[in-house]
């Protein structure tokens, strides 16, 4: 039976290359979570600013 060392039983793998595949699913992921944070931003904005504008306005009394 061979010898069995803590070298030779847990070997470290090399880490694979990434495909071209990879990196572009990677860059195309990253570009589509910036968007979605900017959107996210742009939305809470948008929100706050007519929330604040609904605070503001005297509302109608109804007859």
């Amino acid at each position: 039976m061979a010898k069995l060392t803590k070298t030779s039983v847990f070997k470290a793998q090399a880490p694979k290359a990434e495909t071209q595949m990879d990196k572009t699913t990677r860059i195309v992921r990253k570009m589509a979570d910036d968007d979605a944070e900017k959107r996210q931003v742009k939305i809470n904005r948008l929100r706050n600013a007519r929330l604040e504008r609904e605070q503001n306005t005297p509302s109608k009394t109804s007859r």
